[in-house]
């Protein structure tokens, strides 16, 4: 119990101070990483109430969890879309993709091959998205003018239907 009460000050004093800790209690996990959600990389197997703490203090914590849920990669991205980049997954599910171009449509420069549901809700949240939307579709390009008519300065070759609209 002394030792846990010991552990338990370390943590709090300086959440990194877990890597010294052989099998921390999950209370001290806990401890740690409210106290710094990048003690989460010194962490074995956290559970997914420890990930969720880590990330809850530092959304950029996300990058130090392997195999993140799709709850816990969600909660990131709805919270700051820039998060998608630190989520140590080589393509995010449709899902979480779409998630963070809601939450800022400027992501969208993140995600490889995007499809035309995520090109969509990117430039629907902001029309300028499409400046990172390699040759987009008439639908893509029409939703971003309306979103933002300024947004047709990053649209090479406008199509004339566009400015008829």
């Amino acid at each position: 119990m002394a030792q846990t009460k010991e552990q338990l000050a370390a943590v709090e004093q300086d959440g990194h101070a877990i890597q010294f800790i052989e099998n921390p209690s999950e209370e001290v996990q806990l401890a740690a990483v409210q106290e710094n959600g990048h003690a989460i990389q010194y962490i074995e197997n956290p559970s997914e109430e420890v990930q969720l703490a880590a990330v809850m203090k530092d959304l950029v914590a996300i990058e130090y969890i392997e195999n993140p849920s799709t709850e816990l990669q969600l909660t990131v991205v709805q919270k700051n879309g820039y998060a998608i980049q630190c989520i140590e997954i080589e393509n995010p599910s449709e899902e979480v993709q779409l998630a963070a171009v809601q939450q800022n449509g400027y992501v969208i420069r993140y995600i490889e091959n995007p499809s035309l549901e995520v090109q969509l809700a990117a430039v629907q949240q902001n029309g300028y998205a499409i400046k990172w939307i390699k040759n987009p579709s008439l639908e893509v390009q029409l939703a971003a003018v309306q979103e933002n008519g300024h947004a047709i300065q990053f649209i090479e070759n406008p199509n004339c239907s566009i400015a008829t609209n």
